[in-house]
């Protein structure tokens, strides 16, 4: 829930960062989306802090955007209040505090998350070559070699006919949790089911961060743990998995992209993965990324791997993510032929249960603004609750402000919404529902009734730069605006 309840976050600008930074005599320099200092966790805290070329290691982050930081070396992390305090406090001969003990429910994914482990075989152990030859071919993964499996730790669970593949600490190589994926046959298609220990909002692992060595300066990102398997065996690059595919990009994650002079992100074939890519660009910082553009030739990197494409000349064509500010029609021929080539995808992502609604609309698409307009009690709310919820199920990140209703009346109409039945007459059934529930990509507001603009924008900007928010719900207008704003400046 936006903001923390304790009050919005107050926002820090980067001038007032540095400035507190040369104050207090931190030496830093300057990253891709992070200021890089040393850090406060890793040394005694009688020594002042180190400089010349003997100076300890940067491991220390500062978040651009929001100040937040996060130490690589120790782990811990925090707002940018937590920083000044830290800093105060070794001011006055006080060690830090070590990174807060894992919250229970943490701890208990990570032991989960072992037992699972240690039942799961690596997929070359199999019962005989068949079975792994037959559990590959049912992954897609084929062509995939028992080599780049290794190197990746992926191993396989044969009661839940899953793949699991590892999070380990970057720190000391503890397994800190799991991604388990099966396939389920739907008709002719196959869809991939994931499930993370600990639960998606806490699941940060970059897949493959451990096999990333201090030295390389290049990486490929990719949307999915196979596809980084199929970039390292194919073109021998460096690649990660982002935890949530194209959904968002954790600022949390940023801190250990910081490395690369070159990232090329190759998220997927279809025009989610573009738009995805483009908005990761922005938070990675523009100069340093290239997009792979999705095309027949050049689908997804594991399907690349299938067809017997030519990694090097894909990579090689990756489009600069930073345009200046007048381009020709060349640079743009291709994107212009991907919207008519993919008529359906530019269209936006269509409702599952509105058929008449995509007539109307299409779809839904970044940048534009519907207006629902109805009297009272006329179904305005319901109806939208279950409009956003179906693009959420579709993975469309959602930020509700409800300013008309509390949010605990409205997450009760959509998770009943969700769940399809009346809770209230199967309250057993409640924690299932609501565990599901709280896997989707859906955040609230904490404002009601009439609201300063300006904060309600700010709470904006935040959420979409935190949690890549791509659709946001006003609920209502009138009563965000308050009444007397209505006659001066509609």
């Amino acid at each position: 829930v936006l903001p923390s309840p304790e009050g919005p976050v107050p926002a820090v600008s980067i001038t007032e960062i540095r400035q507190y930074l040369r104050t207090h005599g931190i030496p830093f320099h300057d990253g891709y989306s992070c200021l890089h200092t040393p850090s406060l966790f890793t040394r005694g805290h009688a020594d002042p802090p180190p400089a010349g070329p003997a100076a300890a290691p940067y491991t220390l982050f500062i978040d651009k955007t929001t100040g937040s930081f996060l130490c690589t070396a120790t782990l811990a992390e925090g707002t940018w209040q937590d920083f000044q305090a830290n800093v105060e406090l070794q001011h006055r001969g006080i060690p830090p505090a070590s990174p807060e003990e894992v919250e229970e429910d943490l701890r208990q994914a990570s032991e989960d998350a072992r037992c699972i482990w240690d039942r799961a075989l690596p997929l070359w152990e199999l019962l005989d070559e068949e079975e792994t030859n037959k559990t590959k071919a049912m992954f897609g993964i084929s062509m995939v070699s028992n080599a780049t499996l290794k190197r990746f730790g992926v191993r396989y669970l044969r009661t839940a006919k899953s793949l699991v593949f590892p999070w380990f600490s970057p720190r000391n190589a503890t397994l800190k949790g799991l991604k388990l994926v099966r396939v389920e046959k739907k008709g002719d298609t196959i869809a991939y089911v994931e499930e993370t220990l600990p639960r998606f909002d806490s699941y940060r692992n970059l897949f493959g961060l451990p096999l990333i060595g201090c030295r390389d300066t290049e990486l490929v990102l990719t949307g999915w743990e196979l596809d980084a398997l199929a970039l390292h065996q194919a073109a021998g690059v460096p690649s990660l998995a982002l935890p949530r595919g194209a959904t968002c990009l954790p600022p949390a994650l940023l801190p250990y992209l910081e490395q690369f002079k070159r990232i090329t992100l190759w998220l997927g074939e279809d025009l989610r993965s573009w738009e995805a890519a483009k908005l990761f660009a922005r938070k990675l910082s523009l100069k340093r990324c290239s997009l792979v553009r999705p095309g027949n030739l050049q689908p997804r990197p594991l399907e690349a791997l299938n067809q017997g494409l030519n990694f090097t000349k894909i990579l090689r064509a990756a489009l600069p993510a930073s345009h200046k500010s007048i381009i020709s029609f060349r640079q743009l021929r291709e994107e212009v032929f991907g919207e008519l080539a993919n008529t359906e995808q530019v269209a936006g992502i269509k409702w599952m249960r509105f058929p008449e609604l995509n007539k109307l609309l299409k779809g839904h698409r970044r940048g534009e603004l519907t207006i629902f307009t109805g009297p009272t009690g006329s179904g305005k709310t319901t109806f939208i609750s279950e409009y956003a919820l179906d693009l959420c199920m579709q993975g469309v990140c959602t930020l509700w402000g409800s300013f008309e209703i509390n949010n605990i009346r409205l997450a009760k109409i959509m998770l009943t919404q969700f769940a399809g039945r009346r809770l209230e007459d199967q309250l057993d059934l409640y924690d299932e529902w609501a565990d599901r529930f709280e896997d989707l990509p859906l955040y609230f507001m904490t404002f009601h009734g009439q609201q300063n603009i300006k904060a309600v924008i700010e709470t904006m900007q935040h959420a979409v730069y935190m949690y890549d928010i791509t659709h946001v719900i006003i609920d209502n207008l009138q009563f965000m605006m308050g009444h007397e704003h209505l006659s001066a400046d509609r």
